[in-house]
């Protein structure tokens, strides 16, 4: 396939019948493979190279330092998870060995007033900043940029969607969305059966903003029966739908499967995933007024499929 690209920039330039052919296009891409790389983006460079080798650095760190920031008990959300701490197919309802990765996460870097006592003792909880210079200050630009970023794609999906383009605007006043750091070690020998980098799953929220180390591979979707390589390209963006989406969208776009595969013999590989999710109280419901999908609210929904991943 000709993997689908989408300029957020030209889009939000446009007038009239511009814009509104470009959120027909938006709109068929989600509808037909629910990725896409995106363009246009307006992310500074020096804020995406900040949060590169902020997370580089963190990396190359032997494992007793890194693992100062492990999650205080299981089912914390954020920190560094080591090899053999995650396996994503799980959530698929596949058994499978662990993932070949580890992770360091991080959570919103407000929290709002009123909060729920089930929200604090689960996304806003702190994250656990590591013993990095510059690390901190890095990864805080580029979470507010990302969720900058997020709004914007949001409200091109509601132009896509026919919908004032601020339709979305009251379920992501304090979103709950998580930033996640991953490396991908090299391999060395065969991965044991059904082990993958990552394994096959679909994201969990609203929207995924993955950036992909320039030139990388590895990262495949699932299309009908095959397996299709997602481009790496430089200075740009893989934004993808997640199953709230799917959701919200009574399955009028689609939440695709993916996966990182593993393969004897490849070179070690970074990324970086922004996981965009509305609100912690934010009711879910099908927007063309179907029972295609209950009503769920935003932040147990996610706390659910987060618990379901653990190994």
């Amino acid at each position: 396939m000709s993997f689908p690209r989408f300029d957020l920039a030209a889009f939000e330039a446009a007038h009239q019948d511009g814009r509104l052919d470009l959120a027909r296009e938006l709109d068929s891409i989600c509808r037909d493979t629910g990725f896409l790389v995106l363009e246009g983006h307006g992310v500074p460079p020096e804020v995406i190279e900040g949060v590169w080798q902020a997370a580089n650095t963190f990396f190359t760190q032997p494992p007793e330092q890194k693992q100062t920031v492990t999650p205080p008990y299981q089912g914390y959300p954020y920190g560094y998870l080591g090899p053999d701490a995650e396996a994503l197919a799980r959530s698929k309802g596949q058994d499978t060995p662990p993932d070949l990765k580890e992770s360091f996460n991080g959570g919103p870097l407000r929290v709002p007033n009123g909060a729920p006592t089930a929200a604090m003792d689960f996304c806003y909880q702190p994250t656990l900043w590591p013993d990095v210079h510059g690390f901190r200050p890095a990864w805080e630009a580029y979470y507010a940029a990302m969720e900058d970023l997020a709004a914007r794609v949001m409200r091109a999906f509601a132009s896509a969607l026919a919908l004032p383009e601020d339709h979305f605007d009251p379920f992501i006043a304090n979103p709950i969305s998580a930033l996640r750091a991953l490396h991908y070690p090299a391999t060395v020998d065969v991965p044991l059966d059904k082990q993958q980098r990552a394994g096959a799953h679909t994201d969990y929220g609203s929207l995924t903003i993955l950036l992909p180390q320039p030139g990388s591979q590895g990262l495949q979707v699932q299309q009908g029966e095959a397996w299709v390589d997602v481009p790496a390209p430089d200075g740009a963006f893989v934004i993808n739908i997640g199953d709230l989406m799917a959701h919200w969208t009574a399955d009028r776009w689609v939440s695709t499967l993916h996966r990182v595969v593993a393969r004897p013999g490849q070179p070690a590989r970074q990324s970086l995933a922004f996981f965009h999710q509305p609100d912690w109280g934010a009711e879910i419901v099908p927007l063309d007024g179907s029972d295609a999908y209950p009503s769920v609210q935003s932040g147990p929904y996610l706390m659910a499929k987060f618990q379901a991943t653990g190994v």
